[in-house]
């Protein structure tokens, strides 16, 4: 079992950075692929980034997925952000990448908030 909470979500202005954190519990996290969602009022939740070099076309060259195992850490840092990033954004881990790319992770986060003024 894993458990996942996010952080590191706020309000921004519009081309500002920030850096959300996802923390992870349980001693077989490393073996997990691990990527980030999001999802804004009145839209389906979308991807973002997998780990380590899957990301989606509207945050490619601004944001930036890592992990670091010994923390059983993930994080996202996402730069010249834009209005249209606000969203909850949350994080998800599975056995495959095809499984977190596609939606279907076996565990997910809470979420946090991201919001974006411009």
């Amino acid at each position: 079992q894993v458990q996942l909470v996010e952080s590191g979500g706020g309000l921004v202005q519009a081309g500002g950075s920030l850096r959300l954190s996802c923390a992870a519990s349980g001693r077989t996290f490393s073996s997990y692929a691990v990527g980030w969602f999001r999802q804004a009022p009145g839209k389906e939740r979308e991807f973002v980034a997998a780990f380590s070099t899957y990301y989606a076309d509207s945050v490619k060259g601004r944001f930036t997925i890592s992990r670091d195992n010994a923390k059983n850490t993930v994080y996202l840092q996402m730069n010249s952000l834009k209005p249209e990033d606000t969203a909850v954004y949350y994080c998800t881990a599975g056995p495959s990448i095809g499984k977190v790319v596609g939606g279907t992770g076996d565990y997910w986060g809470q979420g946090t908030q991201v919001t974006v003024s411009s």
